[in-house]
Formats: structure tokens, sequence, C-alpha cells
């Protein structure tokens, strides 16, 4: 039995189709971790998510910024965005049954010494913290705040992390650390517009897995969002979004061994 990390799928699901069959995947043996972004800019997300919801429990996937968006777009929070591949699932005839399924992925999964994320986390938050607060989100996106909960998303961008503050604006940041999170400073300032590669972060910016006195340390977390980051494996964090929806490649990584497979993007030469 393996279990593999998939990168951001965005709806490339011919790319993931020969990524599976290169790594010999067996559903009845193998377990998949997915690091969130199933859907959006690739042209297949409807394939995908009917894939991944019809594994049950031998997939394992955790919401993305993308996933979210779609959830809103189906409620009505988000309006239409330029490079949007939604329509295909919003027009679905099992449209509600994928997006009840999609509500219900968690934002963080751990197994013993290993946690799937899709941003990351605030170097603040202890790991059990970070539970705490992902299951609390969670839960709102899933009751019946959830067109709240979603709002909050689309309601600004957090400036730093606030263990104190309470209702739309508590959400608006854990939502968004979760999913968005690329760099931070050492006093807790975030910074939600910066895309590139780390060493061209703003002054004063680090990666957050980098910031000193991270208080998640001692956990190896997965995780994907940053294509400008591309595929890298360091002690603590393995980063696996390979900007496949870029026209790159979709990468999987063997947790047992760390073994990586890589397939460059079928999906935006073939769409």
């Amino acid at each position: 039995m393996s279990t593999y990390a998939i990168g951001d799928i965005q709806g490339c699901f011919l790319t993931l189709q020969k990524l599976l069959e290169r790594l010999a995947f067996d559903p009845g043996r193998d377990r998949l971790w997915l690091v969130g972004d199933l859907v959006n800019r690739g042209p297949r997300s409807l394939e995908v998510l009917r894939w991944a919801r019809g594994l049950g429990d031998r997939v394992v996937a955790v919401l993305g910024n993308h996933d979210l968006h779609l959830l809103a777009r189906a409620d009505g929070v988000a309006r239409p965005r330029r490079r949007d591949s939604l329509e295909e699932v919003l027009k679905a005839p099992d449209r509600e049954d994928l997006l009840d399924w999609l509500r219900h992925r968690p934002l963080l999964h751990r197994k013993g010494d290993l946690s799937l994320v899709h941003g990351g986390l605030d170097p603040s938050w202890t790991l059990e913290e970070a539970e705490g607060l992902a299951r609390e989100a969670e839960a709102a996106l899933r009751g019946p705040g959830g067109h709240e909960a979603l709002s909050a998303v689309y309601a600004g961008r957090p400036e730093r992390w606030d263990g104190s503050a309470t209702g739309t604006q508590r959400l608006q940041s854990i939502l968004h650390i979760f999913t968005r999170i690329r760099v931070c400073r050492p006093d807790g300032r975030l910074d939600f517009a910066f895309k590139g590669e780390p060493e061209a972060a703003p002054e004063g910016f680090l990666p957050w897995y980098e910031i000193p006195g991270r208080k998640s340390r001692g956990t190896t977390l997965v995780f994907g969002h940053w294509a400008a980051l591309g595929l890298r494996l360091m002690p603590e964090a393995l980063a696996l979004d390979s900007g496949c929806a870029w026209g790159r490649e979709l990468s999987a990584l063997r947790l047992e061994d760390r073994a990586v497979f890589q397939q460059p993007c079928l999906d935006l030469t073939t769409s």
C-alpha cells in the first residue's frame, strides 16, 4: 500500500489520469492525498470532481481557494473571473451532489507526523490550534451560515491573525490563511497579493514555513497553492504545486519514501 500526495490539479483531468497510470495507482490498495484546488483554470473540473467523489475514502482532499471560489460562485457570493472554467460544473445535472461533497472536504488533514493543507499555516499557530481553527471554519461552511462564511472570503483580506477576532473577521482570516497564505513577516503581517518566487518576496517577508519560531514545527506539512514556488521538498515542508494549470507539470509524491513522479500537462494542449 502506498499513499501519493498530488499537487494542484485545477481541472487537468487528462494529465491526472496519465500520472495515475505512471504511478500504477490501485484504488483497492493505494490512497491519495490531494492538496486542494481540484477545480478551475483547467478545462475538465467536472471530470475531476466526479472522479474524486467516486473514490470515496480512498482519497483525502483539502479545500483550496479555487474550490472555495466554486462554492461561492454556486452560492451567488462571487462573480465570474476572467480565467474561470467552472460553467460545466455549475450546469451539471449532479451539481448539487458534487458541491455538497466539496463543501464537506476539510481544510486540514493530519495523520501521524504528516499534515495536509492547501496554502499553509499561520506561523503563530501550533498544529493543535490549527486543527481547532480548521474544524471551526469547516462547521461554518457546512452549517446554515455557510453563505455568510463564503461571503467572508470576499469581504477583504486580513493584515494579520488576531485570535480575539470574532464573526466575519475571524472566518475571513481562517479561510484566507489556510487556502491563500504564501509569505508573511516575523511580526505576523500577511501579504496575500504576492504570488512570485520566494526570493522576490517584498522586503522583510519570508515564506510562511521559514518564519523563525514557527509554532507548528515538528510535523511535516504537505501543501500546494504556490505555483511560482514549484516542487520543493524540504525537511518539514513539501510543496507540490508545479503549475499544471499554467502548462507545466502535475506532481505526485509517494509519502513513504518521498519518490517524485511528474507528468507534463496534457489538458491545455488538447482542450
